[in-house]
């Protein structure tokens, strides 16, 4: 089990500069700040669920590259500029995480901010994963 960390850069994603999309060290797998960043590097329009999906598919798929699943996933923070928006729009956001990740619930936090990088963004997740040896696909 190599432990030298490993940037994990799906091409499906937007070409990272000065980041990585996840970076794998054994068997854990940080996932860096997901946007709602389509693959033409534009924020999708749609408000808060729009962006939870895009921004959590993004996740999903940087996971999915080293061989994780939903279940893998072991912590989840968002970072929100509109705390009252997210929770007016709490039970839409439910459906598309079962939608997207079934019913796995790993340990979560919701951080409010005054702002992300993208000035119109309105959410931003990171996580971790730990992918078992058996699925996990180094890059």
């Amino acid at each position: 089990m190599s432990l030298e960390p490993q940037a994990v850069n799906p091409s499906s994603l937007p070409t990272p500069r000065g980041y990585s999309h996840g970076t794998l060290s054994g068997n854990t797998l940080y996932l860096g700040g997901q946007t709602a960043l389509d693959a033409d590097m534009r924020i999708v329009p749609g408000g808060i669920v729009a962006q939870f999906r895009q921004a959590f598919g993004n996740v999903l798929t940087t996971l999915r590259a080293a061989g994780g699943e939903p279940g893998d996933l072991v912590s989840i923070t968002i970072f929100l500029t509109d705390i009252p928006d997210y929770q007016a729009h709490g039970k839409e956001i439910g459906e598309v995480w079962r939608e997207l990740a079934g019913p796995v619930y790993p340990a979560m936090a919701g951080i409010g901010t005054t702002g992300l990088w993208q000035t119109d963004a309105l959410i931003e997740i990171v996580g971790t994963a730990v992918i078992p040896d058996e699925r996990l696909v180094r890059p």
